[in-house]
């Protein structure tokens, strides 16, 4: 994944002209955000198990997962349902593939099912903030950001700092 670069000085002496998308460059804007567990959503406690990528000029959506019940319980709180969290989270896949037999919100166009699965919610999953990026590949940059925030997470080295739920 590349990030911006910096194309040099612009004609004002103290500033940097930013260069963005440039279809030649191959370069592919994207939205991303952590999908969470939140065992008990009255306590603000989570743990990341998924992240999802849209790259609306290339048509991708795409989630990735923890699908292991296993890794899911070493993860939470004992007193978690792991097994409805699962349930949950094939949902969240099959919405964002846009399989038919997954409701109506799985049959909108990928922008409307991206919002639909960022959207603020008070539920055991729930959404990080939406962030953006440049890249190469949306797919690549799927499979980075999982290995980063989800896998990171799952051998107990998670982004800044964080831990597995006791």
């Amino acid at each position: 994944m590349r990030a911006i670069r910096n194309e040099g000085e612009s004609h004002h002496a103290n500033s940097r002209s930013i260069r963005g998308p440039d279809e030649r460059d191959g370069w592919v804007a994207y939205d991303f955000a952590v999908l969470r567990a939140v065992p008990h959503p009255h306590t603000g406690a989570f743990v990341p198990v998924g992240v999802v990528v849209h790259a609306r000029t290339v048509d991708f959506l795409q989630l990735a997962t923890l699908t292991d019940r296993r890794a899911l319980a070493n993860l939470l709180p004992p007193d978690s349902d792991i097994e409805l969290l699962g349930r949950y989270l094939d949902a969240c896949r099959a919405i964002c593939a846009g399989q038919e037999d997954a409701g109506p919100v799985a049959l909108a166009p990928p922008p409307e099912r991206f919002s639909w699965i960022t959207a603020p919610r008070s539920d055991v999953i729930q959404c990080g903030p939406v962030h953006e990026g440049l890249c190469e590949s949306p797919e690549a940059a799927l499979h980075l950001l999982f290995e980063q925030y989800v896998q990171g997470e799952e051998r107990g080295r998670g982004p800044a700092g964080h831990q597995p739920m006791p």
